[in-house]
């Protein structure tokens, strides 16, 4: 039977303690202090001493918090969403503030809590403030907030346990609230006790457990590893990260980025759609769409196409919404994300992959400021040998292919494309031109840097393979 790291460490431990005391548990953050042991070992030795009939383990369990950077990100700032949203719809008096000109967190969680605490009215994608019974109910909410973040966010304990956390009736109203809110981290519970099963007493040198190999130890994947290099090498120049859904809207994969509704990319053997639509953003954006798609194709575009459901193609659908946010220039995004094409998979392509999305909104960005950036982020991946050939997308224009050389079968090989947006999506979209746009492999210059042949290694879960690769 297979012995985890601790388990002689932590039973020789507990045998000496219920010699002492056959009463007394022993609480799991102890006894790695005592051992000098990391906590999760003690759990897993823990748990597989369990299983062996070794020890008991009370289940009574402790519940730490610990706020998160957005908590106290919105302490500082005195305002809820809510309250921001409210406040700007009120200024905006008869008029009304329109969701579109929202924030994205603004969108996603202040809309919906504006609107069960009274504080709002949406109707046609305009929102305004009601007139409040009580005044001073603005006042009140953040009053509580400022007092609530006070309290805690600056409190030494890291994590806060819930029995210190709350202290009265109101502090219990609010923290329910910011855990459902997710304001703080994931509960982290923990073992409270540990309880040596009460054997006859033997001397400790006959309680043993035959010693076998250790169990081995659990590694970032090599995509996770790239992953999290790319990211760090984006903020590195200076970029913001995005974040979406896969399951995305034509609309946005599509539409929004001058891509027609009959276009061979939009066939079911190209894209996988799912049962459903979704509803369409706000008239205006839609409309600009309808004429950019109708003045420039010369078709008649439809709506109903437009609200399919599918996987998203490429992670280009998160540029297109971020620039329908945009407030000011410049500004420069990226994104790492899954995208899915329904094609036949070989050495070189697959039918799930991952894109490396980047955007420059700026009004004196050039294509030369394309090209740089790109050897730029591939010189800093150890990439010195690629080149850019023209190409053709709908929705950039100058478009170019970005290409390394693949000495193992003596070729060049594609690692993604990129070029200007056309005026047609980023007009619509954020009002800015022109926009630097591109979308990169994340597996295939990870297979190079590998000395890999076939692009599907990754995703076979060899795990002979996974224990030696080195990325």
């Amino acid at each position: 039977m297979s012995e985890y790291k601790g388990e002689q460490e932590l039973i020789n431990y507990l045998h000496k303690k219920w010699i002492k005391n056959p009463i007394d548990g022993v609480d799991a953050k102890t006894a790695a202090q005592d051992l000098n042991l990391n906590e999760d070992t003690i759990r897993r030795a823990s748990q597989s001493l369990k299983e062996k009939g070794c020890i008991e383990i009370d289940e009574g369990m402790v519940e730490e918090f610990a706020p998160t950077d957005e908590f106290k990100q919105i302490g500082k700032e005195s305002y809820l969403p809510e309250v921001r949203i409210y406040l700007n719809s009120k200024q905006k008096g008869e008029k009304g503030l329109e969701v579109r000109e929202l924030s994205n967190e603004e969108r996603a969680i202040g809309i919906k809590w504006a609107k069960n605490k009274g504080l709002i009215e949406v109707e046609n994608g305009v929102i305004k403030a009601k007139n409040l019974n009580d005044p001073h109910l603005i006042r009140k909410i953040n009053d509580k907030l400022i007092l609530f973040y006070e309290k805690y966010s600056t409190s030494n304990m890291h994590p806060l346990r819930i029995e210190f956390l709350v202290s009265n009736s109101d502090d219990q109203k609010f923290f329910d609230e910011a855990v459902l809110r997710k304001w703080l981290v994931k509960k982290v519970i923990r073992i409270q006790h540990i309880y040596f099963k009460k054997f006859p007493v033997v001397s400790e040198e006959k309680f043993s457990i035959a010693p076998v190999a250790e169990a081995e130890l659990g590694k970032n994947h090599p995509l996770t590893i790239l992953s999290k290099r790319i990211k760090r090498i984006f903020a590195e120049l200076g970029f913001e990260e995005m974040d979406g859904s896969i399951i995305e809207s034509s609309f946005w994969n599509f539409d929004a980025l001058f891509q027609p509704q009959d276009h061979p990319a939009r066939e079911l053997a190209d894209t996988f759609y799912l049962k459903g639509t979704s509803n369409l953003p706000d008239s205006n954006l839609v409309k600009k769409v309808k004429n950019a798609h109708e003045k420039g194709w010369k078709y008649k575009w439809k709506e109903e196409d437009a609200k399919k459901l599918l996987l998203r193609t490429h992670t280009t659908a998160l540029s297109a919404r971020y620039l329908s946010d945009l407030k000011s220039t410049p500004k420069k995004y990226f994104a790492v994300g899954r995208v899915f094409r329904n094609e036949a998979t070989d050495y070189k392509h697959l039918a799930e992959f991952h894109q490396v999305e980047g955007v420059v909104a700026w009004e004196n960005a050039t294509f030369r400021d394309l090209l740089g950036i790109l050897k730029e982020f591939y010189a800093k991946l150890g990439f010195d040998k690629i080149r850019f050939r023209p190409s053709f997308f709908p929705y950039t224009e100058p478009s170019l292919e970005v290409e390394v050389y693949f000495e193992p079968r003596k070729q060049w090989m594609e690692l993604g494309g990129a070029g200007i947006a056309r005026p047609e999506v980023s007009i619509p979209l954020s009002g800015v031109y022109p926009v630097l746009l591109w979308g990169l492999s994340l597996e295939r210059p990870l297979m190079l840097s590998m000395g890999l042949e076939d692009i599907r290694t990754f995703y076979k879960n060899d795990l002979e393979w996974l224990k030696s690769a080195r990325v």
